[in-house]
């Protein structure tokens, strides 16, 4: 597993400057030869960047001719060779700007069944690829993985079967992958920035109509996402999975952090707000929880419980936010106090945005460092994943970033210890401890509700302390 401490990333660094970056040796042997180009999980704004620069970097300066497989390994897994086509620069050059993808995606695990691995494979071999860039998030990167543990540097391949290179590109806009520390993956400032443009002007119409806006950021492992767009949209509040540490998440304490902040807000004589939510948050939850709080009767009016390929719960399966904002009015209600709420999901409209000029150009040098890394004598020793560190290329084996036990990546998750995490919660409105300390505040605060001071100080105070 890697390990996100900085003193291993910089010796990661120096070992890589001074035995392949400083003096790299390009391999001939891939010179004229043939990639492959897969694209799996969800969409993120510059996908079709990656698949730009590396067939651009692949055809121009090594003469190879890529091959792009559409939606991911959906075809792949049933042996098919039908889906696929071969990329050229004209058509390459006039997407890289665009969002979306080219070539689609798809969340097909290839390696859920021995047969369909093989199957993969088999086409692989069938179409004589030499070499493979995978581009998605970390379930993504294990089939990647899986592809280089069966045919690439020290697999068990066949008597005369060649070697297969492979890297993979990260790609996700929950910005949870373990790069080194500063790296993001690509996507997530996009996302990020239209998820901020929206949330501004939701604040603007909730300030304008007397509401609060409950918005639910995409973000499964980690609070990236929902941190980064409330900080930068200077929204009510924020709530990431990170901040309860080891506590436990219930749905109860969730809508009291809201609660909180609704009544601090009318101290203010402010009847309006934004709260954003990390959709995590439903996961950290989890099934017990939400069957606990709501019973599985009212559970199934907000959506089903599905699971995908990879083991992960369907979060857009369930309408987060309405049950975050149905419970919020009964809960409200039992306080004595109404408030008008409307629930907003962030996510599918911003990940496949057109990338703005970070992802546009950052996707460039991954598509270009992917090739690189391939055409090098290290792509002959293991398979790896992209990553820069100070502007330098930097491929990280998969062996040290995909737990085997898990068979993903460790998520990289907010750091609340850290300033970035301080700063933003000193600018949010919720309860802190010295509200239900101090007499006047807590007696003005219990004042709105139908709780005495000490009733409402024994509710309250878990959240308050969190």
């Amino acid at each position: 597993m890697v390990n996100s401490d900085n003193s291993l990333i910089l010796k990661q660094v120096q070992e890589f400057q001074s035995t392949i970056y400083l003096n790299i040796k390009m391999s001939s042997t891939l010179q004229g030869g043939r990639l492959g180009i897969v694209v799996g999980g969800g969409p993120a704004p510059g996908i079709n960047g990656v698949i730009s620069s590396v067939t651009i970097e692949a055809i121009t300066n090594y003469g190879m001719e890529v091959i792009g497989f559409q939606n991911g390994f959906r075809h792949l897994v049933e042996g098919s060779t039908q889906h696929c086509r071969k990329l050229t620069i004209e058509e390459v050059a006039a997407s890289y700007l665009r969002g979306g993808s080219i070539l689609g995606t798809a969340r097909t695990n290839p390696a859920k069944k021995e047969e369909d691995m093989a199957k993969v494979l088999k086409v692989f071999a069938e179409l004589k690829l030499d070499a493979l860039v995978t581009i998605g998030g970390d379930d993504t990167a294990f089939s990647g993985s899986q592809v280089a543990k069966r045919v690439g540097p020290g697999s068990n391949r066949a008597p005369g079967e060649k070697i297969m290179r492979v890297c993979h590109v990260p790609k996700t806009i929950d910005n949870d992958l373990p790069l080194p520390e500063g790296t993001p993956t690509f996507g997530f400032e996009t996302t990020r920035h239209y998820g901020t443009i929206t949330t501004r002007a939701l604040h603007a119409d909730a300030k304008t109509t007397g509401r609060w806006y409950i918005v639910v950021s995409m973000g499964r492992a980690a609070g990236h996402l929902a941190l980064g767009i409330g900080k930068s949209s200077a929204a009510t509040l924020t709530i990431i999975p990170e901040e309860f540490r080891s506590k436990t998440v219930t749905l109860e304490g969730i809508t009291d952090l809201i609660i909180g902040s609704i009544l601090k807000r009318k101290l203010q004589k402010k009847d309006y707000g934004v709260a954003v939510l990390a959709e995590g948050l439903i996961e950290a939850i989890g099934e017990k929880g939400l069957l606990s709080a709501l019973g599985e009767k009212e559970l199934a009016h907000y959506g089903r419980i599905e699971r995908d390929d990879h083991g992960h719960l369907r979060l857009g399966e369930l309408e987060f936010g309405r049950i975050i904002k149905d419970y919020l009015k009964k809960r409200l209600k039992e306080l004595g106090i109404k408030v008008d709420f409307i629930d907003k999901d962030l996510g599918y409209e911003l990940r496949s945005a057109d990338p703005i000029p970070f992802d546009a150009e950052y996707t460039r040098d991954l598509g270009y460092g992917a090739v690189k890394f391939l055409h090098s004598d290290a792509a002959t020793q293991y398979g790896a994943v992209i990553s820069f560190v100070d502007g330098r290329l930097l491929p990280l084996p998969f062996e040290e970033m995909i737990d085997p036990r898990t068979s993903r990546m460790k998520p990289r998750k907010v750091n609340v210890d850290g300033e970035g995490f301080l700063c933003a919660k000193r600018y949010m409105i919720r309860l802190e401890p010295q509200d239900l300390t101090t007499p006047s505040i807590l007696n003005s605060l219990a004042g709105l509700t139908n709780l005495t001071p000490e009733a409402f100080k024994e509710r309250f105070e878990p959240i308050a302390n969190l």
